[in-house]
């Protein structure tokens, strides 16, 4: 794509583009992640709580985290085969219309309430399900998409430092988000109240974006690949799976399966297990508002970390910055379930779990640079559609575990179900991931 320069062959920000490989796509695709990792972590992160209020279980809850496993799994590669034949201007716009519609189911979900069907009764979190496979749209039919445009817009070699620009901004989003919601939840009188504010915004956020991605991005330059030909293709299109791939797809796997298990319950761990507010520096924060500030503080720790990784792993490879990233998601789990109930130590173990992103866009270069340039899409399409099949029952496993009172003895001593053995075997899984990935994972030949 153009570097739109000035008339005169001077650009006055060609410095800043060109250490953050920002091509105009590449900016224009950063802009619309920043308005929906904006709308998207400002209300994904709550909804757990908000179901829990609405009156699903802990089982529920973690069917719904399987629920989104299973769309992250099937969306990414029809979607990364509808960018690569139709080209991403009319995939990404499609994608945000349809995201931007599931905001506002979830808002009608307290509105509209339990739900009277012949002679069954629709509880209200029901629809929070119905707005899931609608709000993941552009974050999953369009991962291809986003994929394919860094591609295709920067140099083998500066690949990382490409998805690091994406990456900046969509992670501008998820430290602004989490912060809007705080401050929405914390002046409103109940958790529900602040939330129906926060998905008013989030729908106002995927308008903008919707449309300023579709009038901004030059389409002109689109590579298109081959169309779409049926099942024989996916399996195809696996099979031809670059052999640096596998190795992480299996790490990758485990890791993202440990983290899976638990990762909806972050949000009720701080507001019911652990029940911390925040007191201090003239607030006086309910917990359900602390946890967007918590998240506010574990993206800023990973905004300033992301660049300086990316930039370390042009000169050192990209696998020491993936294994980073790794460890941190196998560990947290573990640390924040046996945390004390004190509001500074959750602050420090939200700081360490931001390091977990700094290895993201190396990850991301690891993915796609061995991919031919037509075929990005399905590449990263064919790797999250195997990663995210095998993830699927991850939430629904730590849901059962979480919620359950169970008892067995083991070798003595009574082991029970709950949220301390849910956190402690996500840890354990995450922990043989990145011994595997330490053992067997390669590095992207333009790196090494």
């Amino acid at each position: 794509m153009g570097t739109d320069r000035a008339s005169d062959g001077v650009d006055l920000l060609d410095a800043f583009r060109q250490f953050f490989a920002l091509e105009r796509d590449v900016l224009v695709l950063s802009l619309s992640m920043l308005a929906f990792s904006l709308a998207f972590q400002m209300t994904s992160r709550y909804i757990p709580e908000y179901m829990r209020i609405l009156g699903a279980s802990a089982g529920v809850i973690g069917l719904y985290g399987s629920v989104g496993n299973l769309i992250s799994a099937v969306y990414p590669y029809p979607g990364g085969a509808v960018s690569d034949r139709l080209g991403s201007r009319f995939a990404l716009t499609a994608f945000a219309v349809l995201a931007t519609l599931g905001f506002g189911v979830w808002y009608l979900a307290a509105v509209v309430g339990s739900v009277a069907v012949g002679g069954l009764t629709v509880p209200a979190w029901a629809f929070v399900f119905v707005g899931l496979f609608l709000a993941q749209a552009w974050k999953s039919f369009g991962l291809g998409a986003t994929f394919a445009i860094v591609k295709q817009s920067v140099p083998p070699d500066r690949l990382a430092m490409g998805f690091a620009s994406t990456e900046v901004f969509r992670r501008l989003g998820f430290l602004v988000g989490p912060l809007v919601a705080a401050g929405l939840l914390a002046v409103a009188p109940a958790f529900v109240d602040g939330f129906q504010l926060v998905l008013l915004v989030a729908v106002a956020c995927g308008v903008a974006a919707t449309v300023a991605q579709h009038v901004l991005y030059d389409a002109s330059e689109d590579s298109l690949g081959k169309s779409f030909e049926g099942v024989g293709q996916v399996i195809d299109d696996l099979r031809a799976m670059p052999e640096t791939l596998r190795p992480l797809l299996v790490a990758d796997t485990l890791v993202r399966f440990a983290n899976g298990m638990v990762y909806v319950f972050f949000v009720i761990v701080v507001t019911d297990f652990l029940a911390v507010g925040f007191t201090g520096f003239g607030f006086d924060l309910r917990p359900d508002a602390f946890f967007g500030v918590l998240l506010g503080v574990e993206m800023v720790v990973a905004i300033i970390s992301m660049v300086p990784v990316s930039k370390l792993a042009e000169n050192a490879g990209l696998k020491p910055a993936v294994a980073l990233g790794f460890s941190v998601y196998a560990l947290f789990p573990l640390v924040l379930i046996y945390a004390p109930a004190d509001q500074w130590m959750l602050v420090a173990l939200f700081a360490y779990s931001g390091l977990r992103f700094a290895g993201l866009p190396a990850h991301k270069a690891l993915i796609v640079g061995p991919a031919e340039r037509d075929a990005g899409g399905r590449v990263t399409g064919s790797y999250y559609l195997v990663r995210n099949t095998l993830v699927i029952p991850s939430a629904a496993l730590g849901g059962w575990l979480y919620g359950s009172s169970w008892a067995v003895d083991v070798a003595g001593r009574t082991l029970r179900a709950g949220p301390e053995l849910a956190f402690g075997v996500a840890s354990v899984v995450g922990v043989v991931g990145v011994a595997y990935f330490l053992l067997f994972g390669e590095e992207f030949e333009a790196y090494e």
